[in-house]
């Protein structure tokens, strides 16, 4: 007999029992009609580099839990896996040929996804051998990868089946844009920060002499002013509804309104109206009948309606803007403010509002369901003080934005047509117009958001939309172990 070693050394140790566990099976459940199953899809981690402590804190969790359950006898599965994570892994490796002097621009969409891929197959061996070396007792056999076969299909079929129901659509409305990684965000991909900044009183020209003086912190934005707008209620300003004002250097008319969603209290009372760079702004256009003009290029630079200012960086826009102001004595003065600015989650470049035709998931039918459900009882959130927040954010949710400009991630399961201008939704890859049996089809270049695949994690991986024997037997699953902050994204 050897000796007992005087310290544990785990590498002398775990590897060998942990290749016997494996050898024999023991983490394969077996289909057992007569038991009850134990259920942990594991949240995937992103295959953005390597597991980090957070990761080896949520897999120790689940491991007890899976652990416990298969003493007990019971048929129990943990399936492991990971995500592709569309707009993270793309800036990780875009970063990663930015050190190598390069660009995807540079490279080409298929070049570029050889490269993610190469990335991907470094950073999936590491993450199994991580969690391998935790000792997670997951069944292996069943991994799986968000860009799978089977789980791709089962976002095609997702999508697919939303558009033939009506909850997909294309539409132009306004959404979350960063200028650096050129792609629309939803709003869960936004980070708000507290900025201090400066509240600027501008004065606009009425056509028929005087001023009307309006407060902004984003003074470049006025290029794209349609209207300006005061509270019905606010007696400050009754004789200057219905008269025109001239924007300065720009010349563009534009009339002084009413809206109710004007807040009297803000800088003067009067605000600009700019309906392709601010939400509040684009609902007023909407109730109104304004105008969409929209001063930016994809980059956050000035595109040709910003007439003098065309070229120019948003920020170095908003200095020239300022001083013409200024010059002219059309700059009535300017306040410190602190408000709350978007922010890339991924990059943390500053993010545009902006009007931009994107696919979108109806989002009211969903939520109608979803709060049913937690208010007739059949799901219970513990502790209740969460049920408030929950219902909160269902009941003034928005249209989800699922299109992403990215080249890295599902490609939206739509083709355009260039003879007859129809779209063939399908999801397997048609060689033909569904509609005029044109071949002169091109597929929509845009991804999809990486949650519309995280969101069928638990039963894509099962093998939805087929009626698999996993399926059936392992769904619905038994816990989903995660932050609370999960409950907005899943």
């Amino acid at each position: 007999m050897s000796e007992i070693p005087k310290t544990y050394e785990p590498g002398q140790v775990e590897q060998k029992w942990y290749s016997f566990w494996m050898e024999r099976g023991y983490f394969t459940p077996q289909i057992d009609r007569d038991r009850e199953p134990f259920v942990i899809i594991m949240p995937p981690p992103n295959v953005t580099g390597e597991l980090h402590l957070g990761h080896a804190l949520t897999a120790t969790l689940e491991d007890i839990m899976v652990r416990w359950h298969r003493m007990k006898g019971e048929p129990t599965l943990w399936l492991p896996g990971v995500d592709h994570a569309g707009i993270a892994t793309q800036v990780v490796v875009e970063q990663k040929l930015a050190a190598e002097g390069l660009d995807r621009h540079k490279l080409g969409r298929e070049k570029f996804i050889e490269c993610v891929w190469e990335w991907v197959r470094k950073s999936r061996q590491a993450i199994t051998y991580q969690h391998q070396r935790l000792g997670a007792s997951c069944d292996w056999s069943r991994e799986r990868f968000t860009l799978d076969e089977g789980p791709s299909r089962a976002v095609r079929t997702a999508f697919v089946r939303l558009y033939e129901k009506g909850l997909i659509y294309r539409g132009e409305r306004i959404i979350n844009w960063c200028p650096r990684c050129q792609t629309a965000l939803s709003d869960l991909e936004v980070q708000h920060r507290d900025v201090t900044g400066s509240l600027y009183y501008l004065r606009y020209p009425l056509a028929d002499g005087g001023f009307v003086t309006v407060a902004t912190t984003r003074p470049e934005t006025y290029l794209g002013d349609t209207a300006v707008a005061v509270n019905p209620e606010d007696r400050r300003f009754d004789g200057l509804v219905g008269k025109k004002v001239v924007l300065p250097v720009i010349g563009r008319v534009i009339p002084i309104i009413t809206d109710s969603a004007v807040d009297p209290v803000f800088g003067t009372g009067a605000v600009k109206i700019t309906p392709g760079h601010d939400p509040v702004d684009f609902e007023i256009s909407e109730r109104q009948g304004l105008e969409i003009v929209n001063i930016l290029n994809p980059d956050a630079t000035m595109n040709e309606q910003a007439g003098p200012y065309s070229g120019l960086d948003r920020f170095a826009c908003r200095q020239k803007v300022l001083a013409d102001f200024e010059k002219e004595g059309l700059l009535e003065k300017v306040e410190p403010h602190s408000h709350s600015v978007g922010h890339c989650d991924r990059c943390q470049t500053m993010i545009e509002p902006w009007v931009s035709k994107q696919w979108f998931v109806r989002v009211a039918p969903l939520a109608k369901a979803a709060i049913e459900a937690v208010t007739d009882g059949r799901i219970v959130i513990i502790p209740q003080r969460y049920t408030r927040v929950y219902l909160n954010w269902m009941e003034n949710i928005r249209d989800w934005c699922i299109s992403r400009q990215l080249w890295w991630g599902h490609r939206i399961p739509v083709w355009y047509c260039g003879n007859c201008q129809q779209l063939t939704v399908s999801v397997d890859e048609p060689s033909s117009c569904a509609h005029c049996a044109s071949r002169d089809i091109v597929q929509d270049a845009d991804v999809l958001d990486t949650w519309f695949s995280s969101a069928l994690w638990t039963h894509s991986t099962l093998g939805w939309p087929d009626d698999t024997e996993d399926f059936r037997y392992f769904y619905p699953t038994s816990v989903m172990e995660t932050g609370y902050d999960i409950l907005f994204f899943w």
